[in-house]
């Protein structure tokens, strides 16, 4: 008798729970950026992204990250990872941004005097932007900067977010 009173009490709980609209996916948004120069070096990346908005001022969210650099003379860069990002906006124009990347970088030389490479390459940003509608632009800063393995030039990056 308990086990069917316990059966009737979770269907019934089931069945009230399934009703009940959730609101998790109408506060979550989907976007990200891309990347594409082409020249005497080719750059394409794509890093698609999804947020949950808490409130208007909170959201928080995860990335993933694809980038193939070539570069004829030189080398070839596969670099594959992913991301974690807050982001406060104090004001709806403005948007602070918080970001942890962990990206794994594949160099692979055309000379062979260099050796190859194939590494992990953590960053950690702190971001300032500009916030129209669904797209902002604005500058982020890597406090993990290193001058030889970074997959970055310099520490401060630029960077065009978008969501929707």
């Amino acid at each position: 008798m308990k086990k069917i009173l316990l059966f009737v009490f979770l269907g019934i709980s089931f069945i009230s729970f399934s009703q009940q609209k959730s609101d998790f996916w109408d506060n979550v948004r989907f976007g990200g950026g891309f990347t594409l120069g082409f020249g005497s070096q080719t750059t394409v990346g794509i890093s698609p992204s999804a947020i949950y908005d808490f409130n208007a001022q909170f959201s928080a969210g995860i990335a993933l990250n694809y980038t193939y650099f070539n570069d004829d003379d030189f080398f070839r860069s596969t670099i594959v990872g992913g991301s974690f990002i807050g982001l406060f906006s104090p004001l709806r124009e403005i948007q602070l941004s918080t970001e942890f990347e962990y990206m794994n970088v594949s160099r692979n030389f055309e000379d062979p005097i260099f050796e190859d490479d194939n590494y992990w390459q953590p960053a950690v940003f702190f971001g300032i932007g500009y916030v129209s509608n669904n797209f902002t632009v604005g500058i982020r800063y890597n406090v993990l900067h290193d001058d030889e393995k970074s997959i970055y030039a310099d520490a401060l990056v630029p960077f065009v977010r978008f969501y929707f």
